[in-house]
């Protein structure tokens, strides 16, 4: 068994999350991925409190291992979503969109790990200094919104520069991609675009097949003019979102040209004027698998690649 600081801390067999894709990171989902032995995550987004209620019992009901909650520090109703974590003693949050310093109080008093998304060795280094437990550092290869950055340059960056336990995301899909995370320095990594084809998962069958097609270069990432990129299957919008950007459309038409298009692809199915967000990993996922069978093949291959003699700093019993 891989164990690291971050199986330690969570209370995880296996220092695996998976990504909290808004509106389809569920609590079927994330019961799943933490039944088999990860740390499965409910994406919160934009949604209402009663929502993410719903989906926090469906995660109870599936298992009675930890699971997560994201946190989108940006959303309406971001208050409201905080008090509902704090009550329901949810034992993991990761953040985005935001910093989390000024809630950090209250979580630390309910001895809530709070794990942020980070893009930079600045916000990292920061958001120690504030008391964040671990990073999440997401490189520009991973779906959805994305930095400036790679995942092999970030990383080791970010191990070298904190102190806490750095978890590694974006262009991971399989154990091979695991273990490079682990000798960067990362201690666990977080798979977003592989978990979209989980069957637990609820995207829209036609958003499935988009993925499970996507080949190497099927990616575009959009939206560098507005200050907010996000990576993106290549289709019908995305072809015509990139002709009006280049041709200057300003950042507030392209923010509205926007809205509602990724819900369009991954809850209604359409996938040729909707978003359909995935990482550059889309080309090596190739079947629907459940939840578990996902999770048991990346840690069986970064288990025996372990095992084959490449060195890394943990324990491999």
């Amino acid at each position: 068994m891989i164990e690291t600081r971050i199986t330690k801390m969570l209370n995880i067999k296996y220092p695996l999350l998976q990504g909290a894709m808004a509106w389809i990171a569920t609590g079927k989902l994330a019961g799943a991925v933490s039944e088999a032995g990860g740390l499965g995550i409910i994406g919160a987004g934009t949604a209402d409190p009663q929502w993410l209620k719903n989906e926090i019992d469906e995660a109870r009901r599936v298992t009675e291992k930890p699971f997560g909650v994201n946190l989108v520090l940006v959303s309406p109703y971001i208050d409201e979503i905080i008090e509902l974590v704090l009550r329901e003693n949810i034992p993991v949050v990761t953040t985005g969109a935001g910093n989390p310093g000024k809630y950090m109080p209250r979580f630390k008093e309910r001895g809530i790990k709070v794990i942020p998304v980070v893009a930079s060795v600045a916000l990292a280094r920061r958001l120690e200094r504030q008391g964040a437990d671990a990073v999440i550092a997401e490189g520009m290869e991973s779906g959805g919104h994305v930095g400036e950055m790679t995942t092999m340059c970030l990383v080791p960056m970010v191990v070298d520069a904190v102190g806490i336990p750095v978890i590694a995301a974006g262009g991971i899909a399989d154990g091979r991609g695991m273990v490079a995370a682990l000798a960067l320095g990362a201690e666990g990594v977080q798979m977003g675009t592989r978990f979209i084809c989980a069957e637990e998962c609820p995207a829209h069958p036609a958003y499935k097949e988009k993925v499970l097609k996507a080949r190497d270069r099927d990616t575009e990432v959009c939206g560098t003019t507005t200050l907010h990129p996000v990576r993106a299957i290549r289709n019908r919008f995305v072809r015509y979102y990139l002709e009006q950007e280049r041709a200057g459309l300003s950042a507030e038409e392209l923010e509205r040209l926007g809205v509602g298009k990724y819900p369009d692809a991954a809850l209604k199915g359409d996938v040729e004027n909707g978003s359909i967000l995935a990482g550059q990993v889309a080309g090596l996922v190739n079947r629907i698998q459940p939840a578990h069978e996902i999770v048991s093949e990346v840690i069986r291959e970064a288990e025996d690649l372990l095992r084959n003699g490449l060195g890394v700093n943990m324990c491999l019993d």
